[in-house]
Protein backbone atom coordinates (compact mmCIF):
# COMPACT_ATOMS: atom_id res chain seq x y z
CA UNK A 1 0.00 0.00 0.00
CA UNK A 2 1.24 3.52 -0.74
CA UNK A 3 2.37 5.12 2.54
CA UNK A 4 0.26 7.92 3.93
CA UNK A 5 1.57 11.45 3.69
CA UNK A 6 0.69 14.31 6.05
CA UNK A 7 -2.35 15.11 3.94
CA UNK A 8 -3.34 11.48 3.42
CA UNK A 9 -3.50 12.17 -0.32
CA UNK A 10 -1.30 9.19 -1.27
CA UNK A 11 -3.60 6.69 0.39
CA UNK A 12 -6.68 8.48 -0.93
CA UNK A 13 -5.28 8.44 -4.46
CA UNK A 14 -4.51 4.73 -4.19
CA UNK A 15 -8.08 4.09 -3.05
CA UNK A 16 -9.47 6.11 -5.96
CA UNK A 17 -7.34 4.26 -8.49
CA UNK A 18 -8.35 0.88 -7.07
CA UNK A 19 -12.07 1.69 -7.08
CA UNK A 20 -11.94 3.12 -10.60
CA UNK A 21 -10.14 0.10 -12.04
CA UNK A 22 -12.34 -2.44 -10.25
CA UNK A 23 -15.55 -0.68 -11.27
CA UNK A 24 -14.39 -0.18 -14.84
CA UNK A 25 -13.19 -3.73 -15.38
CA UNK A 26 -16.05 -5.54 -13.65
CA UNK A 27 -19.08 -3.37 -14.53
CA UNK A 28 -19.81 -5.10 -17.83
CA UNK A 29 -18.24 -8.49 -17.14
CA UNK A 30 -20.65 -11.03 -15.60
CA UNK A 31 -18.76 -11.05 -12.29
CA UNK A 32 -20.57 -8.33 -10.24
CA UNK A 33 -18.93 -4.93 -9.91
CA UNK A 34 -21.01 -4.01 -6.84
CA UNK A 35 -19.94 -7.20 -5.11
CA UNK A 36 -16.28 -6.37 -5.66
CA UNK A 37 -16.69 -2.77 -4.47
CA UNK A 38 -18.56 -3.85 -1.33
CA UNK A 39 -15.77 -6.29 -0.52
CA UNK A 40 -12.97 -3.79 -1.15
CA UNK A 41 -13.00 -2.10 2.29
CA UNK A 42 -13.29 -5.45 4.10
CA UNK A 43 -10.43 -7.12 2.26
CA UNK A 44 -8.01 -4.18 2.02
CA UNK A 45 -8.67 -2.21 5.19
CA UNK A 46 -9.22 0.93 3.13
CA UNK A 47 -12.10 3.27 3.91
CA UNK A 48 -15.39 2.79 2.10
CA UNK A 49 -15.29 4.80 -1.14
CA UNK A 50 -18.54 6.63 -0.39
CA UNK A 51 -21.32 7.98 -2.59
CA UNK A 52 -19.18 10.56 -4.40
CA UNK A 53 -16.90 7.89 -5.80
CA UNK A 54 -19.86 5.63 -6.61
CA UNK A 55 -21.36 8.39 -8.75
CA UNK A 56 -18.05 9.04 -10.49
CA UNK A 57 -17.54 5.35 -11.28
CA UNK A 58 -21.06 5.16 -12.70
CA UNK A 59 -20.40 8.17 -14.91
CA UNK A 60 -17.24 6.58 -16.30
CA UNK A 61 -18.79 3.21 -17.09
CA UNK A 62 -21.87 4.87 -18.57
CA UNK A 63 -19.64 6.82 -20.93
CA UNK A 64 -17.83 3.62 -21.96
CA UNK A 65 -20.96 1.68 -22.92
CA UNK A 66 -22.40 4.69 -24.76
CA UNK A 67 -19.20 5.07 -26.80
CA UNK A 68 -18.92 1.36 -27.60
CA UNK A 69 -22.56 0.99 -28.64
CA UNK A 70 -22.89 4.48 -30.07
CA UNK A 71 -24.84 3.32 -33.13
CA UNK A 72 -27.48 1.58 -31.00
CA UNK A 73 -27.58 4.54 -28.62
CA UNK A 74 -28.14 6.94 -31.48
CA UNK A 75 -30.84 4.67 -32.88
CA UNK A 76 -32.68 4.68 -29.56
CA UNK A 77 -32.33 8.44 -29.11
CA UNK A 78 -33.60 9.07 -32.63
CA UNK A 79 -36.73 7.10 -31.76
CA UNK A 80 -37.57 9.08 -28.60
CA UNK A 81 -39.48 11.90 -30.38
CA UNK A 82 -41.77 9.38 -32.04
CA UNK A 83 -42.17 7.45 -28.78
CA UNK A 84 -43.18 10.63 -26.96
CA UNK A 85 -45.92 11.05 -29.55
CA UNK A 86 -47.14 7.53 -28.80
CA UNK A 87 -45.69 5.96 -31.95
CA UNK A 88 -43.65 2.75 -31.90
CA UNK A 89 -43.39 2.26 -35.64
CA UNK A 90 -39.64 2.64 -36.21
CA UNK A 91 -36.66 0.54 -35.07
CA UNK A 92 -35.47 3.47 -32.94
CA UNK A 93 -38.77 4.08 -31.15
CA UNK A 94 -39.17 0.34 -30.62
CA UNK A 95 -35.70 0.02 -29.07
CA UNK A 96 -36.28 3.04 -26.82
CA UNK A 97 -39.65 1.64 -25.70
CA UNK A 98 -38.26 -1.80 -24.88
CA UNK A 99 -35.33 -0.34 -22.94
CA UNK A 100 -37.70 1.77 -20.86
CA UNK A 101 -39.92 -1.24 -20.15
CA UNK A 102 -36.90 -3.36 -19.18
CA UNK A 103 -35.71 -0.68 -16.74
CA UNK A 104 -38.95 -0.27 -14.77
CA UNK A 105 -38.61 -3.41 -12.57
CA UNK A 106 -35.12 -2.57 -11.32
CA UNK A 107 -36.09 1.04 -10.54
CA UNK A 108 -39.17 -0.05 -8.56
CA UNK A 109 -37.27 -2.81 -6.74
CA UNK A 110 -34.39 -0.43 -5.99
CA UNK A 111 -36.71 2.12 -4.39
CA UNK A 112 -38.35 -0.59 -2.28
CA UNK A 113 -34.99 -1.86 -1.03
CA UNK A 114 -33.81 1.65 -0.17
CA UNK A 115 -37.02 2.56 1.67
CA UNK A 116 -37.10 -0.68 3.66
CA UNK A 117 -33.39 -0.69 4.47
CA UNK A 118 -32.90 -4.13 2.93
CA UNK A 119 -30.24 -2.76 0.56
CA UNK A 120 -27.74 -2.36 3.40
CA UNK A 121 -28.79 -5.61 5.08
CA UNK A 122 -27.66 -7.64 2.06
CA UNK A 123 -24.17 -6.13 1.85
CA UNK A 124 -22.37 -9.04 3.51
CA UNK A 125 -19.54 -11.39 2.53
CA UNK A 126 -21.65 -14.53 2.98
CA UNK A 127 -24.48 -13.17 0.82
CA UNK A 128 -22.04 -12.17 -1.91
CA UNK A 129 -20.30 -15.55 -1.72
CA UNK A 130 -23.52 -17.48 -2.27
CA UNK A 131 -24.80 -15.22 -5.05
CA UNK A 132 -21.44 -15.39 -6.81
CA UNK A 133 -21.65 -19.18 -6.90
CA UNK A 134 -25.37 -19.74 -7.51
CA UNK A 135 -25.85 -17.15 -10.24
CA UNK A 136 -22.52 -18.13 -11.77
CA UNK A 137 -23.72 -21.72 -12.10
CA UNK A 138 -27.04 -20.47 -13.50
CA UNK A 139 -25.14 -18.53 -16.16
CA UNK A 140 -23.12 -21.66 -17.01
CA UNK A 141 -26.30 -23.75 -17.33
CA UNK A 142 -28.07 -21.15 -19.49
CA UNK A 143 -25.02 -20.75 -21.72
CA UNK A 144 -24.59 -24.50 -22.14
CA UNK A 145 -28.24 -25.32 -22.82
CA UNK A 146 -29.65 -22.18 -24.43
CA UNK A 147 -29.94 -22.18 -28.24
CA UNK A 148 -28.19 -19.44 -30.23
CA UNK A 149 -30.89 -18.73 -32.77
CA UNK A 150 -32.03 -15.20 -31.99
CA UNK A 151 -30.44 -11.79 -32.63
CA UNK A 152 -30.80 -8.34 -31.09
CA UNK A 153 -33.33 -7.37 -33.77
CA UNK A 154 -35.61 -10.17 -32.50
CA UNK A 155 -36.08 -8.49 -29.10
CA UNK A 156 -39.76 -8.42 -28.14
CA UNK A 157 -41.89 -6.87 -25.39
CA UNK A 158 -42.25 -10.16 -23.45
CA UNK A 159 -38.47 -10.61 -23.65
CA UNK A 160 -37.88 -7.08 -22.35
CA UNK A 161 -40.24 -7.69 -19.43
CA UNK A 162 -38.60 -11.00 -18.52
CA UNK A 163 -35.08 -9.62 -18.78
CA UNK A 164 -36.14 -6.56 -16.80
CA UNK A 165 -37.45 -8.73 -13.97
CA UNK A 166 -34.22 -10.71 -13.94
CA UNK A 167 -32.25 -7.45 -13.91
CA UNK A 168 -34.03 -6.45 -10.71
CA UNK A 169 -32.58 -9.57 -9.04
CA UNK A 170 -29.13 -8.03 -9.58
CA UNK A 171 -29.86 -5.61 -6.72
CA UNK A 172 -28.74 -8.49 -4.50
CA UNK A 173 -24.97 -7.89 -4.14
CA UNK A 174 -22.83 -10.41 -5.98
CA UNK A 175 -25.50 -11.31 -8.55
CA UNK A 176 -24.06 -9.14 -11.39
CA UNK A 177 -26.44 -6.99 -13.42
CA UNK A 178 -24.77 -7.89 -16.70
CA UNK A 179 -24.45 -11.53 -15.68
CA UNK A 180 -28.12 -12.03 -14.81
CA UNK A 181 -29.41 -10.22 -17.91
CA UNK A 182 -27.05 -12.24 -20.12
CA UNK A 183 -28.31 -15.37 -18.39
CA UNK A 184 -31.91 -14.38 -19.11
CA UNK A 185 -31.10 -13.60 -22.75
CA UNK A 186 -29.35 -16.94 -23.23
CA UNK A 187 -32.38 -18.70 -21.72
CA UNK A 188 -34.50 -16.92 -24.33
CA UNK A 189 -32.27 -18.24 -27.11
CA UNK A 190 -30.16 -15.19 -27.98
CA UNK A 191 -26.65 -15.80 -29.29
CA UNK A 192 -23.79 -15.04 -26.91
CA UNK A 193 -22.78 -11.73 -28.49
CA UNK A 194 -26.40 -10.63 -28.90
CA UNK A 195 -27.18 -11.55 -25.30
CA UNK A 196 -24.26 -9.41 -24.16
CA UNK A 197 -25.30 -6.57 -26.47
CA UNK A 198 -28.84 -6.50 -25.05
CA UNK A 199 -27.47 -6.64 -21.51
CA UNK A 200 -25.14 -3.71 -22.18
CA UNK A 201 -27.89 -1.63 -23.79
CA UNK A 202 -30.13 -2.34 -20.79
CA UNK A 203 -27.36 -1.06 -18.54
CA UNK A 204 -27.54 2.46 -20.00
CA UNK A 205 -30.91 3.57 -18.56
CA UNK A 206 -30.25 1.54 -15.40
CA UNK A 207 -26.89 3.19 -14.71
CA UNK A 208 -28.36 6.55 -15.66
CA UNK A 209 -31.24 6.11 -13.22
CA UNK A 210 -29.07 4.94 -10.31
CA UNK A 211 -26.42 7.57 -11.04
CA UNK A 212 -29.06 10.30 -11.12
CA UNK A 213 -30.48 9.23 -7.75
CA UNK A 214 -27.00 9.22 -6.22
CA UNK A 215 -26.10 12.48 -7.93
CA UNK A 216 -29.11 14.29 -6.44
CA UNK A 217 -27.61 13.72 -2.99
CA UNK A 218 -23.98 14.25 -3.97
CA UNK A 219 -23.64 17.09 -6.48
CA UNK A 220 -25.30 19.97 -4.55
CA UNK A 221 -22.81 19.61 -1.68
CA UNK A 222 -19.73 18.53 -3.68
CA UNK A 223 -16.53 20.38 -2.81
CA UNK A 224 -13.57 21.18 -5.04
CA UNK A 225 -11.82 18.07 -3.69
CA UNK A 226 -14.90 15.99 -4.50
CA UNK A 227 -14.92 17.22 -8.10
CA UNK A 228 -11.23 16.36 -8.40
CA UNK A 229 -11.96 12.83 -7.17
CA UNK A 230 -14.95 12.55 -9.50
CA UNK A 231 -12.83 13.52 -12.50
CA UNK A 232 -10.09 10.99 -11.62
CA UNK A 233 -12.44 8.07 -10.99
CA UNK A 234 -14.75 8.82 -13.93
CA UNK A 235 -11.82 9.03 -16.35
CA UNK A 236 -10.13 5.85 -15.18
CA UNK A 237 -13.41 3.93 -14.98
CA UNK A 238 -14.21 5.00 -18.54
CA UNK A 239 -10.90 3.72 -19.91
CA UNK A 240 -10.97 0.46 -17.93
CA UNK A 241 -14.61 -0.26 -18.81
CA UNK A 242 -14.10 0.45 -22.50
CA UNK A 243 -11.10 -1.89 -22.64
CA UNK A 244 -12.89 -4.66 -20.71
CA UNK A 245 -16.03 -4.33 -22.82
CA UNK A 246 -14.09 -4.40 -26.08
CA UNK A 247 -12.14 -7.49 -25.01
CA UNK A 248 -15.23 -9.36 -23.81
CA UNK A 249 -17.24 -8.71 -26.98
CA UNK A 250 -14.34 -9.92 -29.12
CA UNK A 251 -13.77 -13.04 -27.02
CA UNK A 252 -17.46 -13.98 -27.12
CA UNK A 253 -17.15 -14.60 -30.83
CA UNK A 254 -15.12 -17.72 -30.04
CA UNK A 255 -15.25 -18.29 -26.26
CA UNK A 256 -18.17 -19.19 -23.97
CA UNK A 257 -18.99 -17.60 -20.58
CA UNK A 258 -17.35 -20.50 -18.74
CA UNK A 259 -14.15 -18.59 -17.76
CA UNK A 260 -16.28 -15.99 -15.96
CA UNK A 261 -18.24 -18.76 -14.23
CA UNK A 262 -15.02 -20.40 -13.00
CA UNK A 263 -13.86 -17.05 -11.58
CA UNK A 264 -17.21 -16.47 -9.87
CA UNK A 265 -17.30 -19.90 -8.26
CA UNK A 266 -13.68 -19.69 -7.09
CA UNK A 267 -14.17 -16.23 -5.58
CA UNK A 268 -17.47 -17.29 -4.05
CA UNK A 269 -15.87 -20.26 -2.30
CA UNK A 270 -13.13 -18.03 -0.88
CA UNK A 271 -15.69 -15.54 0.38
CA UNK A 272 -17.78 -18.25 2.02
CA UNK A 273 -14.68 -19.62 3.73
CA UNK A 274 -13.83 -16.14 5.03
CA UNK A 275 -17.41 -15.39 5.99
CA UNK A 276 -18.04 -18.60 7.92
CA UNK A 277 -14.64 -18.78 9.63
Amino acid sequence: MIPETDSGWAVTTFNLLLVALIQGITEFLPVSSSGHLILLPSLTGLDDQGRVIDVAAHLGTLGAVVVYFHRDVWLGLSGLPGLLRGRIDTPGSRLAFLLIVATIPVVVAGLILELTGLADAMRGIVVIGWTMILFGLLLWWADRTGPQQRETADWTLPDAIRMGLWQAVALIPGTSRSGITITAARMLGYARTDAARLAMLMSIPTILASGTLLGIDVFPTATAADWRDIAIVAGLSFVAALMALTLMMRLLQSVSYTPYVIYRVALGLVLLWVGYT
